[in-house]
C-alpha cells in the first residue's frame, strides 16, 4: 500500500499512519481491503427521507385534480347538486395547481439513495510482486555473475562528487597557500 498524499510505500497494510508525512492511513487500507467500497455509506443514504419530498407532492397534486375533477364533479351533477358540482371543479383545478406549485416551490426534491454494489472480484496484489505482504518481506536478492563484470577504460574513472561531505576551505588555507606559491617562485 502506498501513501495516497506522498506515495511513500508503507511496510504493512496495517498501519495506521504515513511514516514520512503521517497521513492516517486507517481507511485507505479499509477502502483498498474491500476494492474500492465502503460498506458504511450504505448505511447514510439507507436512512428514510420521508414523506415530504417534491415527488411525492407533485403525485399527490395530479390526484387532488383528478379527484375532484373527473370523480366529484360528475357524481355532484347526476345528483344534481350544481353548486356543490361547480366548487369541486374550481377545487379541483385551482386546487390542484396551487398544491403543484407549493410542492415544486416548498419541498425538497426527492432524490433515490445511490446503491454501492460489492465488487465480487475484488483484485488482490500477486503474491511475488511486492515479496511475501503476510510479513511485508523484501524481495529475493539479485546477484550479478563475476564473468559479466567489466572494468571501466582507462581515463574514464572519476571519483565521486562528494561536495556535501567536504568541509568548505577556510581564507585562511587559500591565503596561506598563495603565500607558499610566492616564496616557491623566489
Amino acid at each position: 500500500m502506498h501513501c495516497p498524499r506522498c506515495g511513500q510505500q508503507q511496510l504493512s497494510s496495517e498501519t495506521k499512519f504515513c511514516s514520512r508525512c503521517g497521513f492516517q492511513l486507517g481507511l485507505v487500507a479499509e477502502v483498498l481491503a474491500n476494492g474500492g467500497y465502503l460498506p458504511q455509506l450504505n448505511e447514510l443514504y439507507n436512512k428514510k427521507t420521508g414523506w415530504l419530498t417534491r415527488k411525492n407532492g407533485v403525485i399527490f397534486s395530479v390526484f387532488w385534480f383528478l379527484l375532484f375533477l373527473f370523480i366529484f364533479t360528475p357524481i355532484f351533477g347526476i345528483a344534481n347538486v350544481d353548486e356543490l358540482a361547480g366548487v369541486s371543479a374550481i377545487l379541483g383545478v385551482f386546487g390542484g395547481l396551487i398544491l403543484l406549485i407549493g410542492s415544486l416551490v416548498l419541498l425538497k426534491p426527492h432524490r433515490p439513495a445511490p446503491t454501492y454494489a460489492v465488487p465480487e472480484n475484488i483484485v488482490s496484489q500477486p503474491v511475488g510482486l511486492y515479496g511475501n505482504p503476510a510479513n511485508a518481506a523484501l524481495p529475493p536478492m539479485q546477484s550479478q555473475p563475476a564473468t559479466t563484470y567489466a572494468p571501466p577504460a582507462a581515463g574514464a574513472w572519476r571519483a565521486p562528487d562528494t561536495g556535501e561531505f567536504a568541509r568548505p576551505p577556510s581564507v585562511i588555507e587559500n591565503t596561506t597557500k598563495l603565500l607558499q606559491k610566492d616564496e616557491d617562485k623566489r
